[in-house]
């Protein structure tokens, strides 16, 4: 009959939903309709995330004269779970060894150890200094990026570690292009780069200096991609505006409006 749907045409007995990725819904009502009651999966990655910084107050308090709110550790936060991890949110470490030893005691047995900020003040880098006691094997400090430049990366306490620069828009960045990698091989995904796309860009763009430079962007209704005014790395603003990096090798020329530029959709 018309009205009757043959066998077989959705799935067949033993077809798999294969393993290596990140299930969605229907992959759940898919696993439901073959009457598997239960999947294996990887769990959680748990991250300790750690601010550091005597100028940091949490949102909330009221900031002193020479401080300022702790952005960063509460949007990392937020990047991080999107991704599928766990967060551990430590106290603020203060700008002192005994504070910093204290945070990185408490965040031990996490899969990975995340700091923020104490890595580029004038030529005293205190969380590396600190990290360096406890035994850190230090696998480099410092990219040619922009903004982001101050990172460093290495294995603590059996814990991998990655120490993201202070200034807010510098550490989100850095939180998308150095930590959802880390979160998807900890789960178990393809290691590797997020994915780059290209677009036109929607309108002219000056020389690229030294550094591969990730440029605040919006993507145009008419598929093109518009870069913003204003790239100063302390403005959060101009990232929650953004939907896109433009991604400039470094030495790039001015590019004109309709050239083709690869981004990352953030």
């Amino acid at each position: 009959s018309r009205y009757i749907r043959p066998l077989g045409t959705d799935f067949n007995v033993g077809d798999r939903i294969t393993a290596g990725r990140r299930l969605t819904p229907a992959d759940v009502a898919m696993a439901a309709s073959m009457n598997v009651p239960a999947v294996r999966v990887t769990r959680k990655p748990v991250v300790a995330l750690i601010a550091t910084g005597d100028v940091l107050v949490i949102p909330g308090e009221t900031p002193g004269p020479d401080q300022i709110i702790a952005s960063n550790a509460f949007g990392l936060a937020a990047v991080l779970e999107d991704e599928g991890a766990e967060v551990r949110r430590l106290p603020i470490a203060q700008d002192n060894r005994a504070s910093l030893e204290a945070c990185f005691a408490l965040a031990r047995g996490a899969d990975l150890v995340v700091t923020i900020g104490g890595a580029s003040v004038g030529d005293h880098d205190l969380v590396g200094e600190v990290a360096a006691g406890l035994g850190l094997d230090r696998s480099f400090y410092k990219v040619a990026m922009r903004p982001g430049k101050p990172l460093m990366a290495g294995r603590l306490m059996d814990m991998p570690m990655i120490g993201l620069p202070g200034n807010p828009v510098s550490s989100m960045v850095c939180g998308h292009i150095f930590l959802r990698p880390a979160i998807r091989a900890l789960l178990g995904l393809a290691a590797g780069a997020l994915p780059r796309e290209r677009a036109a860009l929607a309108g002219d763009v000056g020389p690229n200096g030294p550094r591969e430079h990730y440029m605040r962007a919006r993507a145009t209704p008419e598929g093109g991609v518009r870069v913003l005014e204003r790239q100063d790395s302390s403005l959060l603003s101009v990232l929650s505006a953004a939907d896109t990096l433009v991604v400039r090798p470094p030495h790039d020329p001015a590019r004109k409006a309709g050239e083709s530029v690869e981004l990352l959709r953030l």
